[in-house]
């Protein structure tokens, strides 16, 4: 059962305001609107080609939309991945995006770079306080394989690792950046039905970390038993938003997944 979080004390966590995204003749994203309020978790749903993905992008630098407003908590988010990184956003790629040859913590050690106050200098010369840096971003990477699941994992090279490992190291590497937004496109695709409960259960726990969470997802089950509300994208603009009964029950998102009215038999 989802739970549901109030917002009205505090100012969202995200906030984005008419968003679009043209590529040529084609506005993938078309003006659309998303509120993410402290420790809620908050479902992307719709059809392929929805532009639900490009919409993430839009929200982490990947890609500059061609109008509209972004913010985090209440500040502007640069167009540049890095600096919304730096921000407080981190994300997961609907493709693992992991170092394959590097091993699962040295993985969650390049996430832990964004946090790091060392230069070029005190990295050559090996100081105290690089070494102090460096003990302490080695215990959190640690720290977050254990979190997710992974610690007996932590020298395995990523390329070896069982795919649903996989994807838990990409969220222990997100989480590395000490992220207050956690973004997850499709973090169970490809997995079975118990690792999709494992990861339900992670997600969960997330968010008792403190963060909330945006998930695109397929794998309509895991959205309605997991999210605080659910907002529907079809032709790129955003057809319906609620909690999970509602969205479930709107005849409109029958028709977006099945091409036709609910009623007509």
């Amino acid at each position: 059962m989802s739970v549901s979080v109030s917002t009205d004390a505090a100012p969202p966590v995200l906030e984005a305001r008419g968003v679009t995204k043209v590529f040529g003749g084609l506005t993938a994203v078309d003006g659309v609107d998303l509120e993410v309020g402290e420790r809620e978790i908050v479902g992307l749903i719709g059809p392929n080609g929805a532009g639900k993905t490009t919409f993430f992008n839009c929200l982490t630098g990947m890609e500059t939309p061609t109008s509209g407003r972004i913010s985090y908590r209440g500040r502007a988010l640069s167009a540049k991945p890095h600096r919304v990184t730096e921000s407080g956003l981190a994300r997961t790629f609907q493709n693992i995006r992991l170092f394959p040859n590097m091993t699962a913590l040295e993985n969650v050690l390049v996430g832990r770079h964004c946090r790091t106050s060392q230069g070029v200098l005190s990295a050559l010369g090996r100081g105290p306080r690089y070494k102090r840096e460096e003990a302490e971003g080695r215990a959190r990477a640690l720290e977050l394989l254990e979190f997710v699941g992974m610690a007996r994992h932590a020298e395995t090279l990523a390329r070896n690792l069982p795919y649903g490992d996989q994807r838990r190291l990409e969220i222990a590497r997100a989480l590395a950046t000490d992220p207050g937004l956690l973004l997850l496109d499709e973090p169970t695709a490809g997995m079975n039905p118990q690792e999709t409960a494992s990861a339900m259960q992670l997600v969960r726990r997330i968010r008792e970390q403190g963060l909330a969470i945006v998930v695109i997802e397929h794998d309509m089950r895991f959205i309605f038993s997991l999210c605080d509300r659910v907002a529907v994208l079809v032709q790129g603009q955003k057809l319906v938003e609620g909690t999970a009964s509602e969205v479930q029950q709107d005849p409109r998102v029958v028709e977006a997944y099945l091409g036709k009215p609910a009623d007509d038999g």
